[in-house]
């Protein structure tokens, strides 16, 4: 099956193939053609390059993009949006005043959503979260990243990990795993750390691998929750069993967590809120992506990762949505690319680069998604008539995506 998509008024992140991420004042340019094609031949990108080269080029079907946007389907590198029920009640107790760490004190947050998700049968789990999925991929998500941690005991984790693998068989859409087990302490282990920590590694960590159902191990690591040591313990355990570190850091406390993931490899650091200069340090000359979660920030009204400090130190910076039930209940990546511009100072630009290409390389997925390159998935986003791409973010409560194409299919 062939899809020609013609008459295409700007057709964004053209690049070749040794180009896995952006960085610094790199993430500036887009590359762009414009009056462009785009061939796709079953699920690849084949070829592509301007109308007046089109006229030899025959396929099963033709797109007609007059006036319309082409660009690569975000690339979401880190989400919660397997989950059970919701967490609304606590939305409207911030609106009355209690901070969410208020909430997490008193039973509510992270345990909250697991007590709800250990009474959830694996089916109605996995139903739940695949109406998520159908969601997000409609609004131009074609690569996810997916975490447990919203178990946080053995059966718990294990039927998590099983429904994101479930999701991986079933759809489309490009998913990585991540295993999240130190995402907060179990009301029984609140005593017993260590315990917890202890049950991680001897129990869970040898079944995920025995049923390879993760790539990649993430953990907490801020005041309350995991410190140094407990990051380091739990990073150290996943590498024996080939789990890469991609790691929830500084959202609420800098306190040397960016400098620890860099040391065991992390492929991303995710949040930043709070950053400093050790940080920025840290991560010059690492292969560590820097990932800003704009929406979350948006909905619990804390400081928003800054971003343009990364980016002006040299640096690269991906953004991802955080699709959770307590701090982030939206997978929209087109508001948070928007929100990147708005509160964040990201140029458009620097923000669909980083919700492309570099979300692309914070999965390790940027050899075959997140640009448009010949040879690479045909994940694409076709807009509605626009008047260029920096209507996309400028333009932040409207739909603007008119077809989305994953795996070179139509959905």
């Amino acid at each position: 099956m062939t899809i020609l998509i013609k008459n295409i008024k700007e057709l964004l992140q053209v690049r070749d193939e040794n180009t896995l991420k952006v960085s610094g004042s790199q993430m500036k340019e887009l590359p762009c053609i414009t009056n462009a094609y785009l061939l796709i031949e079953d699920d690849t990108i084949v070829d592509f390059g301007s109308m007046i080269d089109v006229s030899s080029i025959k396929a099963d079907k033709t797109i007609d993009a007059t006036n319309k946007v082409v660009l690569p389907t975000w690339c979401d590198s880190h989400t919660h949006i397997v989950y059970a029920g919701d967490r609304s009640q606590e939305f409207v107790d911030r609106i009355n005043g209690l901070s969410y760490e208020d909430i997490a004190n008193r039973g509510g947050g992270i345990v909250n959503s697991a007590k709800t998700l250990q009474n959830t049968t694996e089916d109605d789990l996995y139903n739940q979260s695949i109406q998520r999925v159908k969601d997000v991929m409609h609004l131009g998500t074609g690569a996810i990243e997916i975490k447990s941690g919203y178990g946080l005991t053995p059966d718990a984790e294990l039927k998590m990990l099983r429904v994101i693998k479930r999701i991986k068989k079933d759809f489309p859409v490009k998913v990585k795993a991540t295993f999240l087990g130190a995402h907060a302490l179990p009301l029984e282990f609140k005593t017993n750390k260590q315990g917890y920590l202890d049950q991680i590694i001897n129990d869970m960590l040898p079944q995920i691998a025995k049923e390879n159902l993760a790539q990649y191990i993430d953990i907490f690591c801020e005041k309350g929750y995991f410190d140094l040591n407990d990051t380091a313990q739990i990073l150290e355990a996943g590498l024996k069993y080939n789990l890469i570190p991609k790691i929830h850091v500084n959202q609420f406390n800098a306190f040397g967590g960016v400098a620890l993931a860099v040391k065991y490899g992390a492929i991303s650091v995710d949040h930043l809120e709070e950053l400093n200069t050790e940080d920025i340090k840290a991560l010059k000359d690492s292969n560590t992506m820097p990932v800003a979660l704009p929406s979350c920030s948006y909905f619990l009204s804390i400081p928003y990762t800054p971003g343009r400090q990364l980016i002006d130190a040299g640096l690269p910076l991906a953004l991802a949505t955080d699709y959770n039930p307590g701090s982030t209940p939206s997978g929209n990546m087109n508001f948070v690319v928007s929100t990147a511009c708005i509160k964040m100072k990201l140029t458009p630009e620097e923000a669909i680069n980083a919700a492309t290409l570099n979300g692309a390389y914070a999965m390790g997925i940027s050899k075959q998604y997140g640009s448009i390159t010949k040879g690479k998935k045909a994940n694409i986003i076709i807009t509605k008539p626009i008047s260029g791409y920096n209507y996309l973010p400028y333009a932040f409560g409207d739909n603007h995506i008119d077809q989305v194409i994953i795996n070179g299919t139509i959905i």
